[in-house]
């Protein structure tokens, strides 16, 4: 779910004119997994844009305030939730944790990163929310330490329909800021992409897995 139409339009429209999203229908990317992509989103970048990272981390940290209150901490998740992490934790005045994918194999051994205690409350950051396999391994880390995970709240989120499966199977409560559907329909307000493009991304997206650009 999305915190708000109009935010998810603005930050959809920012993400797409520093391209930290990229929609390529016509020249698709190749992701990790093998899957081929018309888009491909890298909201790191967003750190590199002052006014761009102040706005996504202020409409984060009000929305975590308005919906939340104020929880113990945030924790963001690793890695690409660090950087916007600590800048909303920083917003709020809050302490802030990150969790890795596993555990360190030497040190302390630890997946959380920071202090945290036994029965506090957490909303965890999120930079993009694709199956939400990794995202939810970052929650069941922080219930395995006796952390209250309040929800979780991401820049972006493809929209699948296995991301929302897995949530709704962890019963976490997913919020972001923009999604693929406000994206694409931005992206063709501002004559970003074509009717016909728009076509082609609207098939990825129901079956990504199976698609084929060609």
């Amino acid at each position: 779910m999305i915190f708000d139409k109009h935010i998810a339009r603005q930050a959809a429209k920012v993400l797409l004119q520093i391209n930290a999203i990229k929609l390529q229908p016509n020249d698709p990317f190749t992701w990790a997994s093998g899957w081929k992509s018309p888009i491909y989103c890298d909201n790191r970048i967003i750190l590199s844009f002052p006014p761009i990272r102040n706005y996504i981390r202020e409409e984060m940290a009000k929305f975590i305030e308005s919906h939340y209150g104020k929880p113990d901490a945030i924790a963001g998740v690793a890695t690409g939730a660090i950087g916007i992490g600590m800048l909303v934790a920083e917003y709020l005045g809050l302490p802030f944790i990150y969790v890795r994918p596993e555990a360190k194999g030497h040190g302390r051994q630890n997946q959380i990163e920071g202090f945290i205690e036994s029965g506090q409350n957490v909303v965890v950051v999120e930079d993009l929310i694709s199956t939400g396999k990794s995202s939810l391994n970052a929650v069941r880390a922080l219930k395995e330490a006796n952390v209250n995970v309040k929800g979780m709240i991401a820049i972006f989120t493809y929209g699948f329909n296995i991301s929302k499966e897995n949530f709704e199977k962890e019963k976490i409560e997913l919020q972001t800021l923009s999604n693929y559907e406000n994206l694409l329909d931005e992206a063709v307000a501002t004559n970003y992409i074509t009717e016909e493009q728009l076509k082609t991304l609207s098939q990825w997206n129901a079956n990504p897995s199976e698609w084929n650009a060609f």
